[in-house]
């Protein structure tokens, strides 16, 4: 009898170091994983290559920009941020390093990427994995999904089974590559982040973390009142062994099954507390909790480690938008007679969480080191999109299905083509040491403190949106990016760092750069705005700054913007003293161990952030470490020493605009104690906004926010040289100019409206298209989606699975009896 083991992925630095000539072929073979038996891939000649990664060859690679236009983008981001002593001071550094370390740096890091996927993934992985503190409220994002559509299917169970169905298809979609590739203006993106989605866990040890994956994991781990439970729900061909109606029936049974454990009970043995401690005492902890080989431990720890996601089932029901945020970012805080009952102990930060409350409202938490925002909101558009087509398809058998998949419907399948799995839960159950109960004790007291010391506030905006602004001539993003800018002058009467994340998917392996979206141009208008100035000249410094934060976007959006090249440059100065020249930093000092850190001479890495300066965290959720310490011989280079550098990574305003119509909202915690945590969704009729600090006046900040948005309307109105009323349609407009000698019929009195009673309605077409749509973050619903989806329902056809070979294993945990219930 042998039990599923937890494998670990291919390390990066086989596939970044290597010298094979063909970067495609390392893509593609960090990807799917085909000599893996059971990992419901194929060889490449058993069967045709699949459409999901079918771009990845022909992906440019990330482009290290020129030194000099870098330093230039350098300067003059800092410029609204610094008097006019600190420009000089900063500037006199800058042609310091152009003439002196600088040009070698770059030398050494195009030398660096040779041959590499990408010149900044390595130092990329190095900054999130060597990051010492709680992930919780510090790297894991949260997006909060809407509502079903179908109030019925608002309750826990049904809401749940029809989420992880769906999920499990998009599952199935990745694995056969039959998920279609993203593109962005007909240019496809990379799909690199989705093979390491699902399977995949954050693992803490002495030397850092480790980003370890099963690609052959079939389960999933449900959490019911801090008690873990799992169960199988793929077979070794990744195809779906469960209806929806199978999957409420299993939740059901755990829901049932952790009620019968009293609440305060339960929460003495949550040790899922114990992923948000720090992550050198939670390696510490898992090297307790797998000790003795013969414990119940070792495999528990390994099923929730390995499980394709973490299904949280909560016992609460959040009813406004800043609770809900709050429970989806890092639970709620409740203690009742000295014992912690709050949602924070129903979780596992170390993987991808989808979070059901008991009424039914529903979101996800990510760890953040190997996907990024788009990566998940595509996965949480489909999963969301994917629950109202098969609610549909119940009703007509003829809807469309959204991914065209030959995989056979479990219901009708013979269970003996399931192979070797188990589809009843069981219930992990875990020794708990007295070391275990102590430490589990020190962890919720420090998680109850860090959640004391965040808000969160939401602001659901439906005075306008896209639409409206559009029709202003003005880029959405750019105008959301601005008003963050006013609202905040407006509060303290000064200009602060600002970030906002650009997807530089186009390019293989991107990830994101950084916009800096406080720029002279932007600072004129703040201070315009707040003067006393006609309407007509704070509109024309509206419309400048967001021209320039729209000339930004693109040039991040190209990968040219400076903080991810500045950074690299930094890493390999860092590395070259560490490891006596650029020869030994291009081998085996240049990398740790892949997607892991390194697991010798362990450096804290600053990935945006000054070296000499404390650990901070950086505005994308990009974690800095202050720097090992150096002899005084080991000069740094004048462009890091300079103060400018510490400025421009200490983020007060951190930004991010990631969602589409399937979220409600979407945010994240504060970068730094001072700042700002602000998530945005930008819709067509209305803008959601989830702004998080450590007790900075987060409403009045909202307040603010919603002020400025309401009154900056009031000035582009009365700027705005041709009115339009807000009924005008294109039907309307048509209609008012037939064509010629076409004669008109007039029957009755036409009905036109009275535009002024509909002050709020704005449902003018875009006029103008937003230059930087979707750049920022990612937009999946567009019309080739339902294209897509009704050419995928005349394609769909079943086909009967063939009969897996695996291996016996041992069943962990107490099975549940599903007669009892």
């Amino acid at each position: 009898m042998t039990v599923r083991t937890f494998t670990m992925p291919k390390s990066l630095n086989e596939s970044l170091a290597s010298s094979q000539p063909a970067i495609s072929d390392i893509d593609r073979s960090s990807i799917n994983s085909r000599e893996q038996p059971g990992s419901g891939l194929q060889k490449d000649g058993d069967r045709k290559t699949g459409i999901t990664f079918a771009s990845q060859d022909k992906l440019p690679r990330l482009p290290i920009p020129d030194l000099e236009s870098t330093c230039q983008k350098y300067l003059d981001a800092l410029k609204p941020l610094q008097s006019s002593r600190e420009q000089n001071d900063t500037a006199a550094a800058v042609q310091d390093f152009l003439k002196g370390e600088g040009p070698e740096l770059q030398a050494r890091l195009k030398k660096y990427a040779t041959g590499k996927t990408s010149y900044i993934e390595q130092f990329w992985y190095d900054s999130y994995l060597n990051y010492d503190d709680p992930v919780v409220l510090n790297l894991n994002p949260f997006f909060l999904l809407e509502d079903d559509p179908t109030p019925a299917r608002n309750n826990q169970v049904t809401r749940a089974a029809s989420l992880v169905i769906s999920a499990l298809s998009f599952v199935r979609a990745v694995r056969k590559e039959e998920l279609s590739p993203d593109t962005f203006r007909g240019k496809p993106l990379c799909m690199y982040q989705f093979s390491r989605l699902f399977g995949t866990a954050r693992v803490p040890t002495e030397n850092g973390c480790q980003i370890a994956q099963d690609p052959t994991a079939r389960h999933i781990v449900v959490l019911c009142k801090g008690q873990f439970y799992w169960f199988d729900v793929l077979d070794d061909a990744s195809d779906l062994i469960m209806t929806e109606k199978d999957m409420a029936l299993n939740l059901q049974v755990i829901v049932d099954d952790a009620e019968e454990t009293p609440i305060q009970e339960a929460a003495k043995g949550a040790l899922g507390v114990l992923s948000t401690e720090n992550r050198k005492i939670w390696a510490g902890l898992r090297d307790v909790l797998t000790r003795d080989p013969d414990s119940n431990n070792v495999e528990c720890l390994s099923i929730v480690d390995s499980a394709l996601f973490i299904l949280c089932l909560d016992y609460t029901s959040p009813q406004t938008g800043a609770e809900l945020c709050g429970n989806m970012l890092c639970g709620t805080n409740e203690v009742v007679k000295g014992i912690q009952i709050g949602t924070c102990t129903n979780r596992w930060y170390d993987k991808l969480q989808i979070i059901v409350c008991k009424n039914g409202s529903a979101g996800i938490n990510f760890e953040h080191t190997g996907v990024d925002g788009h990566t998940v909101l595509r996965m949480a558009s489909d999963v969301y999109t994917d629950t109202i087509l098969r609610f549909a398809k119940s009703i007509n058998g003829q809807a469309p299905s959204l991914w065209a998949s030959t995989s056979p419907d479990p219901s009708k399948r013979d269970p003996d083509s399931f192979g070797d799995v188990s589809t009843t839960p069981h219930k992990l159950e875990w020794d708990m040491y007295p070391e275990l109960s102590t430490a589990l004790r020190f962890a919720e007291t420090r998680l109850a403190d860090l959640i004391q010391q965040n808000e969160f506030q939401t602001l659901d905006f439906t005075g306008y949106g896209k639409n409206f602004i559009t029709s202003m001539g003005v880029s959405p993003d750019a105008f959301v990016q601005m008003a963050f800018q006013a609202a905040y002058y407006g509060l303290y009467g000064r200009v602060e760092n600002t970030y906002e994340a650009a997807m530089t998917k186009v390019f293989l392996h991107g990830r994101t750069e950084a916009i800096r979206s406080a720029t002279v141009e932007s600072t004129d208008f703040v201070r315009t705005f707040w003067a006393e100035h006609p309407p007509q000249a704070k509109v024309e410094a509206l419309r400048k700054a967001t021209l320039k934060h729209t000339a930004s976007t693109k040039e991040c959006s190209k990968a040219l913007g400076h903080d991810r090249h500045l950074y690299a440059l930094y890493c390999v100065w860092q590395r070259a003293v560490d490891d006596e020249g650029a020869e030994a930093a291009s081998m085996d000092g240049m990398s740790s161990n892949g997607y892991s850190s390194p697991v010798e001479n362990s450096s804290y890495e600053d990935p945006v952030g000054s070296p000499t300066r404390e650990s901070m965290l950086s505005d994308d959720n990009f974690p800095c470490e202050s720097a090992p310490a150096r002899s005084p011989s080991q000069r740094m280079p004048s462009l890091f020493a300079d103060a400018g550098w510490d400025k421009i990574n200490n983020t007060i305003i951190s930004t991010s605009n990631c969602g589409n119509p399937s979220l409600r909202q979407f945010g994240f915690g504060p970068t730094s104690g001072d700042g700002f945590g602000i998530g945005y969704i930008i819709k067509d009729d209305s803008i959601s906004i989830c702004a998080s600090s450590k007790h900075r006046q987060t409403q009045r900040f909202v307040d603010a926010l919603e002020s400025y948005l309401l009154e900056i309307r009031k000035l582009l109105r009365m700027t705005q040289r041709k009115s339009s009323s807000p009924l005008t349609s294109r039907a309307r407009e048509a209609e008012e100019e037939p064509l010629k000698g076409q004669k008109v019929k007039s029957r009755g009195r036409a009905i036109t409206g009275d535009s002024s009673k509909f002050g709020n309605l704005d449902v003018d077409d875009s006029k103008v298209d937003s230059d930087d749509e979707g750049l920022g973050g990612y937009g999946f619903f567009d019309a080739g989606m339902l294209l897509q989806a009704l050419k995928n329902s005349q394609e769909e056809k079943e086909r009967p699975s063939e009969k897996a070979v695996v291996n016996a294993r041992r069943a962990i945990g107490k099975k549940l009896r599903l007669s009892e219930y």
